[in-house]
């Protein structure tokens, strides 16, 4: 799985670094999203995939990787 970040959407809401902290940052000049990692180990899938969902910017791009399971 690959993630990207296209900076001129993020709208600093912090909602990628609540939920996938090992991922993303917010730039302590403008607030504004950063990646800490492009490749993603298998665990951080679907924390990466939950703060591409709930950001407000649409902000965050992810490829790649499993699909996500439900169900037993």
């Amino acid at each position: 799985m690959q993630v990207s970040v296209d900076r001129d959407l993020c709208c600093t809401s912090g909602m990628c670094v609540t939920n996938a902290p090992a991922v993303f940052e917010q730039d302590d000049r403008d607030g504004l999203v950063r990646l800490r990692q492009t490749v993603l180990l298998p665990e951080q899938f679907d924390d990466a995939r939950l703060a591409a969902e709930l950001c407000p910017g649409r902000a965050i791009t992810v490829t790649g990787g499993e699909p996500v399971r439900t169900g037993a």
